[in-house]
């Protein structure tokens, strides 16, 4: 999607990815080898009931779903950061995860007219149509100047 086609209001769905246990645990091992993430015996005597996906690995899987269905093809070029990241529930082996990305607001940067800046809040849902995810993101696009 190009930057002129993002709206306020506007939602944007994709999915559902289908978590695999051998991914969350190379991840994890990886980047997050917390016990609860690594340790499937430990973890199946846990308040968890077994393994639980990185919740880094969430973030990446909501970032892969929202450039596959908004920013592959975009001006994005990065992002300054995020707020209110929120692990909402527990994510396991075998969870079906859809994205439903809002847009809450677009400009033109006051001091660069060739620079777009979107908030948009990410929300991924399971296969219970329960909500385990939730951040705000901020992201830059590279618009072209008007024409003189």
């Amino acid at each position: 999607m190009k930057f002129k086609e993002f709206e306020p209001g506007l939602v944007i769905r994709h999915g559902p990815v289908v978590v695999d246990e051998a991914e969350m645990l190379a991840f994890a091992k990886a980047y997050d080898p917390q016990w609860f993430h690594v340790d499937a015996q430990r973890a199946q005597d846990s308040r968890w009931g077994g393994l639980i996906a990185s919740g880094w690995m969430t973030c990446g899987l909501a970032m892969r779903m929202a450039v596959e269905a908004a920013l592959h093809d975009s001006e994005s070029f990065g992002s300054p950061g995020l707020e209110r990241l929120r692990w909402i529930l527990p994510v396991h082996a075998g969870d079906q995860l859809r994205l439903e990305a809002t847009v809450d607001s677009k400009r033109v940067s006051s001091s660069r007219e060739d620079l777009g800046i979107m908030r948009w809040t990410w929300r991924l849902f399971n296969q219970d149509q329960q909500q385990v995810f939730e951040v705000e993101v901020t992201s830059l696009f590279e618009l072209e100047l008007p024409a003189a």
